[in-house]
């Protein structure tokens, strides 16, 4: 019979994350323990994205720092801001949102960002770079009009988002204060891939400083031992200093206002807590530079943590990371291929992207045409500001965005691109409701904002022939363009034989129905030629598709000709209906004086989609296939009763 020693042996150690259900509960365990639920808190949120995807290498990196920050601050009454919100997982786990962390980015559960109405922890919905400093700059400010000065204020800036324009205009307005107000530079020399430019390069020498202390600290101790070991060590002190009036990053950021303290270890939680308290105490804008290391414990985020920034679900099968076969390739795919053909046949084609060439489909391009490639960094003005002198100097800049980022540089598109009419192509992903990552990232607002541009042509494509063609296009266009397309899997062809080329303000008619007609912008033509068959079998209604193709401009003698048949003809659109697609429609109609009571519009109502699969969403705004084929009917019907 085993003795009781060798069975307390045999015991597996005590969970320590179950025993923390608030920040609060932090400050009963110990120093080991703190770093033992560091390790459990990312094992939790491994576990959790290979099953639900999310971000998960830059969450990995800010365990350490989050349970330091917790156990520091009290933000049930200090103020924490992120920037960028997908930082934020081990921040949920410990203000009380452990049991339902397993509900992340799905329907009805958790957010993948900081959401407000999840909890009084998460100050604003955010997942858009650069935005942290302003806002806690807001806030600060008005504690110190209000005379408030027992809140702190913390804002994390991580991903290389200290890079983007607003982080800058907030820091540099943050330095006026006159009052605590602490900035967390989370340097893990990643954005969503390599941090791009010299502002990266300025961090990098900043790290060398830490490196540079610890090897003077011990050289120190080596010379004394020397004989006139004294001398030697004044020698080097005067190097250090040298070294330090070049590196150190009082030239950086106290240039701003701000007093600089780092790099620290953000991987040592003592060392986060000892740097922290004393940032906390200091009355005036305090930068703690932490470096942490993107995906750390983790060894496949760690080697590569652009795969792994915001990875679908996957499962680990003996060490190796395997991901479901889609099947259909997705848009961002097809994009990529597109262009790399195009790039083949014309060299004036240079690419752009704002941090994200994975995610925008760019990486083909940057491996076969590295001269031609450029990231950035968080800075889409800059982007388009930059695509619009390339323009000029006779190239054809593509920049690569997604639709909710490319709303950050409206009035680079504006001003330097439509009102110079200058040929810069805008390739918009994520167009419309984009999935689990929710409101934050939905991009359903470009063609409202891009239509109105003079001299802009606007085109959405059903699938990957006409987005092969609507490149083609967009290419032999003097003026500036823009095609988008959605995170969705892409058909091949949906035309068949019907496919045709696009032609400058063109639909194209798709399916043949003398009852009805379902107006499609992009990606919408899949399901309203879904919905066409469906009420072709089950209710003998025989409903025409077209491909609307073009935004703008509108194919004008096509709408005043279904108009004219009293038919209903129903715009769909994934877009809001405010000022989409349907709306020029409409426009168009009254322009010709024509009688539009029958065109009805569908397209995302006016309020934000919370996050779910992009198909529960679609269902939840009516553009489903289904839901297209109820409202086709209820249209058809209600005309016929009108015209008993």
């Amino acid at each position: 019979m085993p003795d009781k020693k060798s069975d307390k042996k045999s015991e597996k150690p005590e969970k320590i994350l179950p025993r923390v259900n608030s920040p609060a509960d932090l400050h009963a365990l110990s120093a080991d323990e703190l770093s033992g639920l560091a390790e459990e808190l990312r094992e939790l949120i491994i576990q959790t994205v290979s099953v639900r995807g999310g971000h998960l290498a830059s969450n990995l990196g800010v365990t350490e720092l989050t349970v330091a920050l917790h156990l520091v601050f009290d933000f049930q009454k200090d103020r924490l801001l992120w920037d960028v919100g997908h930082q934020c997982y081990a921040h949920k786990i410990l203000t009380g949102r452990r049991d339902r962390f397993d509900t992340l980015r799905q329907a009805g559960g958790l957010s993948g960002f900081p959401n407000p109405t999840e909890s009084s922890y998460d100050l604003f919905h955010c997942g858009h770079a650069g935005t942290a400093m302003s806002t806690a700059a807001g806030m600060a400010w008005a504690d110190q009009l209000a005379g408030r000065n027992d809140r702190k204020v913390v804002a994390i800036v991580g991903d290389a988002s200290i890079v983007n324009g607003l982080a800058l205009e907030g820091i540099n307005n943050a330095g006026l204060l006159k009052r605590q107000f602490l900035v967390i530079l989370n340097d893990n020399s990643m954005a969503i891939d390599v941090t791009q430019g010299a502002l990266a390069r300025a961090l990098d020498r900043l790290r060398l400083t830490r490196t540079y202390t610890d090897l003077k600290s011990t050289a120190d101790k080596v010379v004394r031992k020397l004989p006139m070991g004294g001398n030697v060590s004044t020698a080097l002190k005067q190097m250090r200093d040298g070294l330090r009036t070049s590196l150190h990053g009082q030239h950086l950021f106290e240039a701003f206002g701000f007093r600089y303290f780092g790099p620290v270890d953000g991987h040592d939680i003592p060392e986060l807590l000892r740097m922290l308290r004393l940032a906390a105490e200091v009355n005036e804008p305090v930068l703690l530079h932490v470096h942490t290391q993107k995906g750390h414990g983790c060894d496949y985020a760690v080697e590569d943590p652009c795969l792994f920034h915001s990875p679908s679900a996957h499962r680990v099968n003996g060490g190796v990371v395997e991901f479901p076969k889609r099947p259909r390739p997705s848009w961002t795919s097809a994009f990529s291929s597109v262009l790399v053909e195009a790039a083949k046949k014309d060299d004036r084609i240079v690419a752009i992207t704002a941090a994200m060439p994975d995610g925008t489909g760019l990486v083909a391009f940057r491996d076969q045409f590295p001269d031609r490639y450029i990231d950035v960094g968080i800075n889409e003005s800059h982007a388009v500001a930059m695509a619009a002198g390339l323009a000029r100097s006779g190239l054809r800049p593509v920049v690569a965005v997604y639709s909710t980022f490319l709303q950050r540089a409206f009035d680079q598109a504006f001003e330097e691109v439509s009102l110079q009419k200058l040929p810069v192509i805008f390739c918009m992903d994520r167009a419309g409701l984009c999935g689990n990552d929710g409101p934050v990232h939905h991009g359903f607002l470009d063609i409202a904002f891009l239509r109105p541009l003079p001299g802009l042509t606007l085109m959405a494509p059903c699938d990957e022939a006409e987005l092969r063609s609507a490149m083609d296009l967009a290419l032999s266009l003097d003026t500036a363009s823009a095609i988008r397309y959605p995170r969705d899997e892409v058909s091949s062809t949906l035309a068949g034989p019907h496919s045709t080329p696009f032609e400058l303000g063109k639909a194209a008619k798709l399916r043949e129905g003398d009852d009805a007609t379902f107006l499609a912008f992009g990606a919408m033509v899949e399901h309203a030629l879904s919905a066409a068959t469906v009420l072709s079998l089950e209710h003998g209604i025989d409903v025409a598709v077209y491909s609307g193709r073009f935004a703008k401009p509108l194919d004008e003698a096509l709408i005043a000709q279904l108009i004219q048949t009293g038919r209903p003809v129903v715009c769909v659109e994934d877009h809001a209906a405010i000022g989409g697609f349907g709306s020029a429609v409409l426009e168009a109609a009254s322009r010709m004086g024509l009688d539009s009571s029958n065109v009805r519009v569908l397209g995302l109502p006016d309020r934000f989609i919370a996050h779910a699969s992009r198909s529960e969403q679609l269902k939840e705004a009516g553009l489903d296939a289904l839901s297209l084929a109820r409202s086709m009917l209820s249209i058809v019907q209600a005309q016929a009763a009108r015209k008993m």
